[in-house]
């Protein structure tokens, strides 16, 4: 499994960006997260979709913000960025695992730390400008 990340760049507060994360034929059996990663910061949870496209999970951080979508025929899942904030500046990370949930990938959220995800892709950087 390979995953490619794509579409970060700078933005102004309150702009958009939508990151791409493409990868091989594995859409219908993995979980796909966003994870994200500032300077000085440790890792963190951003987002995931089901499978199936059907259930997602969004940290408190970004809920109503961002939006996590996936496109199997394309094998490409997206994470749609708006209102963007200053503090949304990192290295955001697509990984893929068959195990992870939205229940799983919250308690990591709450208890610090991240999934043991199976795949990571390369990181694309989003910086916001205040």
């Amino acid at each position: 499994v390979q995953l490619q990340a794509s579409g970060g760049g700078l933005a102004q507060s309150g702009g958009s960006l939508r990151l791409s994360c493409a990868g091989s034929g594995f859409m219908d059996y993995f979980s796909i997260a966003w994870f994200r990663q500032a300077p000085g910061k440790e890792r963190e949870g951003v987002s995931c979709i089901s499978p199936s496209g059907d259930r997602t999970y969004y940290a408190d951080s970004v809920k109503g913000r961002f939006t996590i979508s996936s496109d199997n025929a394309k094998n490409t899942v997206y994470l749609q960025m708006n209102s963007l904030k200053p503090e949304d500046t990192a290295v955001y990370y697509c990984a893929a695992d068959p195990a992870l949930s939205g229940v799983t990938m919250r308690a990591y959220d709450e208890k610090g730390g991240y999934f043991p995800m199976n795949y990571w892709g390369q990181g694309t950087l989003v910086t916001v400008s205040s």
